[in-house]
């Protein structure tokens, strides 16, 4: 991993000096714009609306639209003079319960590396956050931007979550929540249960893209000039409810349906087991007959005795 940013954590009067990487990266298959019948890269020319002539990198400034056809260009000393306390400073502000904060107000992820001699009030920040079961809330720029963000700790490493400004969070404006709609009891019963039939533990692991995957087969058949397969459906899309009490049955039915398979197979396997063990005592079993034709003669020899006293 390549450091983005380097910089310090200001914790009170403690100063830890770190290396921030990015935490997370895209799995995403990306193409080129390329021209069909050659494969030649396409290619795009900044040029000026104006003019029509093409516009240099050193000639490019920021605009910002006033609306009326004006507009106010800002150059690289304009953005110089902002202030930006948090430069090269992640500052502490607060810590709070991590359950106070919105997931919707995460951005991306970033992972704290201590740099040098920072190691000992690394671990300390680290550990005491474990200890105190907070996050800190802190300000840090990156690339000229000042942001709001989270730390915490994942995996004994210090993680900053880059967060949204409260105000940049759109309200949701939809017409069916001014509308009175009621649920009944039944439905609502139902929806209970399927939720209850798909309960679970969250492991990532077990989720996959399948659709990165199938696009990869087809670009590794085209390079091998092989004919591509079209996968057949593992299953059959279910019909159309009538009303959603209809559908919600049928999801649950669907859901143990798929819990039962998992259960009959556990089943089979406890059942050869139980086979497995059994097998002694049915050998001790076919044993027993003929344990009881040795015990004949002897009864036998006791009745001709008998007669013979008798006698």
């Amino acid at each position: 991993m390549r450091a983005i940013w380097k910089g310090a954590v200001s914790f009170g009067l403690v100063s830890i000096a770190v290396k921030l990487y990015s935490a997370t990266e895209e799995k995403d298959i990306r193409f080129h714009q390329v021209h069909r019948t050659d494969g030649g890269r396409i290619k795009y020319q900044r040029t000026c609306s104006v003019d029509g002539e093409a516009v240099s990198y050193d000639d490019i400034a920021k605009g910002y639209d006033i609306g009326g056809g004006e507009m106010v260009i800002l150059t690289d000393e304009d953005f110089a003079d902002l202030p930006l306390s948090t430069s090269r400073a992640i500052d502490v502000l607060e810590f709070v319960p991590a359950e106070q904060i919105d997931p919707i107000l995460f951005a991306k992820a970033y992972y704290l590396e201590p740099e040098g001699q920072a190691a000992k009030p690394y671990v300390l920040l680290r550990d005491a956050l474990r200890d105190a079961d907070r996050v800190a809330i802190v300000k840090i720029a990156i690339r000229q931007r000042e942001q709001l963000a989270t730390l915490r700790v994942r995996d004994d490493v210090l993680v900053l979550n880059t967060m949204l400004w409260p105000d940049e969070v759109r309200a949701p404006e939809f017409g069916f929540l001014d509308d009175d709609i009621e649920t009944r009891p039944a439905e609502l019963a139902m929806a209970s249960s399927l939720i209850d039939s798909m309960a679970g533990d969250f492991q990532p692991d077990d989720f996959s893209d399948n659709y990165r995957a199938a696009l990869q087969e087809v670009i590794d058949a085209k390079v091998e000039g092989r004919e591509v397969v079209q996968p057949e459906e593992a299953e059959e899309a279910a019909p159309a409810a009538v009303d959603l009490m209809a559908a919600l049955k049928a999801s649950v039915e669907r859901a143990k349906k798929a819990r039962g398979e998992a259960d009959s197979e556990n089943s089979e396997k406890s059942a050869k087991k139980a086979v497995k063990k059994a097998t002694p005592a049915k050998k001790a079993a076919k044993s027993t007959p003929a344990a009881k034709k040795a015990t004949a003669p002897r009864k036998s020899t006791t009745a001709a005795k008998a007669t013979k006293k008798s006698a």
